[in-house]
């Protein structure tokens, strides 16, 4: 009779495979931890060696540096300018040469006004007296949902008011994914606010706060379009969570280009060697004469702190958005209708096209298929030669998807520009008709 195996234990069959499976799990959710548990505002694009770092840190920042934050004394929130509707003066008076020789019942000398600042010492403290109380400090937060559990991130930015029915402006990513926004105002209050409206493409955000009008203080919007390099600029903002920080500077350099979160390149702005550090983003960058000239968006460093490289949105980029952003929450932006493009040493190959999109009815080809015939079969190739080259707009060379799409958003909607293609080895001009889209 041969002989029979002993039934063996279900349980002993599949504990393998269920540590295994535990084992695996485990670990894919301390992945999922480390990664998403970076802050809201931990965003960066690494270039050459370094990085251009758009916002905040870790929250503690000092103490994580061993620094005494008993070493910033002041009154509660950091907060060092005067209280509003009290005169202040921030001139220093020349010591005494007799005080030592007065009697406690002999009057004491008035002060010199101004003894000791020159003229654009003076200018500074009256331009910072005159804003800082329009600059809030933004805090956010969002639970980041996990495997096993939720996260709680936050991030911190600034931003500055800019009329008196709460409108607040500040950058884009400081609230970008953000599911409670926070204003602090120079009197110590603590606002909810919500997002109006944000326009990704220019790092643009407005918010909104309700609070008394004594407690919102607009600040003077100027121009960017006539800046020289070399010009006095001031920020002011919330570095590493101090309040209303002063920095000055100059111009650096001009009409820089900027890469924005969805690809977009940001044009004109200002580049500065004012100190811009992370918990800056969304504060002014403002003239000799007070004037918001720029908002500050980004830096360039190795370090993740101010390197004397940072970069502002010019207002008058601001200022073209500023009023749909408001009334209707976004910005509507002119487009191509091209899907799919492809990058080559001649120009963006187009793959695709929208049907029935502006460039579809303008006749700008994009790949096609060929069927072919082999015997009973029926091959399907691409057809390399059937797709338009784009080469530039309205004459300016459009090598890439972000400077194509920068150079058609820069025209508005229902406008006609000349697109040059490469058809058939010939540079040939097509006339397109602007559609609109909207990007949010």
């Amino acid at each position: 009779m041969p002989l029979q195996q002993p039934p063996r234990n279900p349980i002993a069959r599949v504990l393998p495979y269920l540590l295994t499976i535990i084992i695996t799990l485990a670990i894919v959710a301390l992945f999922d931890l480390g990664f998403r548990s970076r802050t809201l505002l931990d965003r960066q694009t690494p270039e050459s060696g370094s990085v251009l770092f758009y916002d905040a840190p870790p929250e503690d920042l000092r103490a994580e540096e061993g620094v005494d934050p008993q070493a910033f004394p002041g009154p509660p929130g950091d907060r060092l300018d005067p209280a509003p509707g009290i005169p202040h003066t921030s001139e220093t008076a020349e010591p005494d040469p007799d005080a030592d020789r007065r009697t406690p019942t002999d009057p004491a000398p008035a002060p010199l006004a101004g003894a000791g600042l020159d003229a654009d010492e003076r200018n500074t403290i009256r331009i910072y007296e005159a804003v800082n109380r329009s600059v809030v400090n933004i805090s956010t937060s969002a639970t980041v949902r996990g495997l096993f559990q939720d996260t709680e991130v936050s991030g911190s930015g600034s931003g500055f008011v800019i009329n008196n029915q709460g409108h607040i402006l500040t950058n884009h990513h400081v609230v970008e994914g953000a599911e409670v926004v926070q204003v602090g105002l120079f009197d110590g209050s603590v606002l909810d606010a919500r997002v109006v409206g944000v326009d990704p493409s220019n790092d643009v955000a407005v918010l909104r706060a309700i609070a008394p009008p004594v407690s919102l203080i607009p600040i003077a919007l100027g121009e960017s379009r006539n800046l020289k390099v070399g010009q006095k600029v001031l920020a002011v903002g919330n570095p590493f969570g101090l309040e209303r920080t002063l920095t000055t500077g100059i111009i650096s350099s001009l009409d820089r280009s900027l890469e924005s979160k969805n690809g977009r390149s940001i044009r004109g702005i200002i580049q500065t060697d004012a100190s811009i550090n992370p918990g800056n983003s969304g504060g002014p960058l403002l003239n000799n004469r007070g004037e918001v000239i720029g908002m500050n968006t980004a830096i360039y460093s190795r370090v993740g702190q101010s390197s004397g490289i940072g970069f502002a949105v010019p207002i008058s980029t601001i200022k073209r958005v500023l009023k749909p952003l408001i009334e209707q929450g976004y910005v509507e932006r002119a487009t191509l209708g091209i899907a799919r493009v492809y990058a080559l040493d001649e120009g963006l190959l187009v793959l695709g096209v929208e049907a029935g999109g502006p460039a579809d009815q303008a006749g700008i080809r994009s790949l096609r298929i060929q069927y072919l015939r082999d015997g009973p079969f029926v091959r399907a190739q691409i057809d390399p030669a059937s797709a338009d080259v784009i080469l530039a707009v309205n004459g300016v060379a459009v090598p890439s998807v972000g400077e194509l799409l920068t150079e058609v958003e820069s025209y508005q909607p229902g406008e006609t520009i000349t697109v040059t293609v490469l058809r058939d080895g010939v540079a040939e001009d097509v006339q397109v008709r602007l559609g609109r889209t909207i990007i949010r």
